[in-house]
């Protein structure tokens, strides 16, 4: 990967920040503070060739698939039984989300010869590196027929998908769909059921209670994107300055603890430099439509909370919706679970695999 840095003559130019309505504490979005100096590190002091060195120091990849060029990321084992393992992850993010964990599978199995796995990371359709198709409708089920596709064209007869966000959905879709998908792991799963209060623990009313806030005043976006994403995405689109304050908003609310700012203006120059914003929001107009049914997971499914996550998983809920076999509850993380803990998470995915890949 090489990007040019166009960004700089433009957000230089962005026009002065407003000091109206801005409050310190966040409650009307970012605040001009936290705005002015990620404008300022962004022009002056981001180092955007060390992070592009970063993201070429792991094998990236190319495929064709169904009118989609996607990008994808991966550590291929040498052993003929490894196990191959989607990464799958969602809006406002991108692939570098698993950076952490990847690199500490490498340290965890330095060579391709003890690696027990196949680690595919795709970039989604739509989102930075992967176009999708712009002159037609693209649905959630393409989208999984590409990822699927993935799999089944790098040799895979059968696989299991990880995801959060619009990844867990693409996931679910592919378990649903797809006879290779073999069975998911998530950490974040919507339902329509309720949870009953007589059986929750502290954890998990805190968690509910935190996810119950969030929904009446962070969720707006959902909305915008949903209903009109050709509005928001040209105006994302046309100011690196309003990209910013977009995408670093849900990486500041929606984590446990904030993350660091070089990975979040990695993921916002990744949006820039590829102009792909627009494509990324048309997931919405179908996950808060009628356009992707999802019902009982009967493939084996794993499952790992963390209690900042914006749609908490309650076990007893999650039972009547899915086969859940595995379920790991951590005390702390949010919604951006393999950035903000990556060790949880892998730990999970390999307890998770050791129960079902024998009986896939």
């Amino acid at each position: 990967m090489n990007m040019d840095q166009p960004i700089i003559s433009r957000l230089a130019a962005s026009g002065p920040l407003l000091t109206r309505l801005s409050r310190q504490d966040g409650r009307y979005g970012v605040t001009r503070k936290w705005l002015a100096e990620t404008k300022d590190c962004w022009l002056n002091t981001y180092p955007w060739r060390h992070e592009e060195k970063r993201i070429n120091s792991f094998p990236n990849y190319r495929m064709r698939i169904n009118g989609v060029n996607l990008h994808f990321i991966a550590l291929f084992s040498e052993k003929k039984e490894a196990v191959p393992i989607q990464f799958l992850h969602g809006w406002p993010g991108s692939f570098i989300e698993f950076l952490p964990m990847l690199t500490l599978i490498q340290k965890q199995y330095p060579s391709a010869k003890d690696l027990p796995y196949h680690i595919i990371v795709p970039s989604l359709p739509g989102y930075p590196l992967s176009q999708r198709p712009t002159d037609r409708e693209f649905s959630m089920y393409e989208n999984s027929a590409v990822l699927n596709q993935l799999m089944v064209n790098l040799g895979f007869s059968k696989y299991i998908a990880q995801g959060g966000d619009i990844g867990s959905y693409s996931a679910r879709i592919s378990a649903q769909e797809h006879q290779e998908c073999v069975g998911i792991h998530l950490n974040m799963m919507t339902v329509q059921d309720q949870p009953d209060d007589s059986k929750l623990t502290d954890l998990e009313k805190t968690a509910i209670k935190s996810a119950n806030a969030w929904s009446q005043t962070g969720s707006a976006y959902a909305i915008e994107h949903n209903t009109r994403p050709s509005t928001i995405g040209s105006i994302l689109s046309s100011n690196p300055l309003a990209l910013l304050a977009w995408i670093g908003e849900k990486f500041l609310e929606w984590s446990d603890t904030d993350p660091h700012l070089s990975h979040i203006l990695t993921n916002v120059s990744l949006y820039w430099f590829t102009s792909s914003i627009l494509t990324s929001l048309h997931p919405y107009r179908q996950l808060h439509g009628a356009g992707v049914s999802l019902t009982y997971i009967e493939k084996p499914v794993g499952f790992s909370f963390f209690p900042y996550e914006l749609f908490p998983g309650i076990k007893h809920v999650l039972d009547k919706n899915a086969n859940i076999v595995t379920y790991e509850q951590h005390e702390s993380g949010g919604h951006f679970a393999a950035l903000e803990k990556p060790q949880e998470l892998w730990s999970d995915v390999e307890k998770y695999v050791k129960v079902v890949w024998s009986n896939a």
